[in-house]
């Protein structure tokens, strides 16, 4: 009896704190919602306040502040959270439709990332429009895991079936870092003429570096 009276009293507590639970999630969820909107206009990311994005997001900016210290931490999180559902989009279409050879499976997830960073304008502002991401999210275990570097080695282990060594690991690395500057300056304020053509150089130096080969 008094094993049942504790559970249900267990049950009681959890089923008070769920509402409140759900109540935060969904505060965090709109905050997340209201920063992409505001980002998504074109507002330049020194201008956007947690006011703005308070209001924005119709919560108090105590509210706001009860999740994220700053902006910085908000535009973190949205950061991290973008990268982790891409990661997943490109494993399963990956899975779904294996590419042929490593070249072709490079240029894939290269042609879904740009895909993704334009259908997302508030990720593509924060990542390329000035590379407002902090370097602490950039290190964190979250943002490791789904980095330019990871995703490779994901292909290629997942979807490949291959074994990156020691050698393999450093050309990742450089990889990932040329990758990623190359698309700075993609999608640099004012560069949307020159941007497919360094979208294209970049598919075509970053091919030939990985697989000099063609396979």
């Amino acid at each position: 009896m008094a094993d049942d009276s504790k559970e249900t009293e267990v049950r009681m507590v959890q089923a008070r704190r769920s509402p409140a639970q759900e109540r935060s999630q969904e505060t965090v969820q709109r905050i997340f919602a209201a920063a992409a909107r505001v980002l998504a206009r074109g507002v330049p990311f020194d201008d956007v306040t947690t006011g703005m994005i308070a209001t924005e997001a119709g919560v108090s900016v105590g509210s706001l502040y009860r999740f994220f210290p700053d902006k910085q931490a908000i535009v973190d999180a949205i950061a991290v959270r973008h990268l982790g559902i891409f990661k997943e989009e490109l494993l399963r279409d990956m899975m779904m439709s294996p590419p042929a050879d490593g070249p072709t499976a490079l240029i894939a997830a290269i042609d879904a990332f740009i895909a993704y960073l334009d259908q997302h304008a508030d990720f593509r502002t924060i990542a390329y429009g000035g590379r407002h991401v902090s370097r602490h999210a950039r290190d964190s275990q979250a943002a490791s895991d789904v980095d330019g570097e990871q995703l490779v080695k994901m292909l290629m282990g997942q979807v490949l079936g291959l074994e990156p060594g020691p050698e393999l690991d450093i050309k990742l690395r450089i990889l990932a870092e040329v990758g990623d500057t190359l698309l700075a300056l993609a999608y640099a304020p004012g560069g949307d003429k020159e941007r497919p053509l360094i979208i294209a150089e970049m598919k075509r130096l970053l091919s030939g570096y990985l697989f000099p080969n063609g396979a």
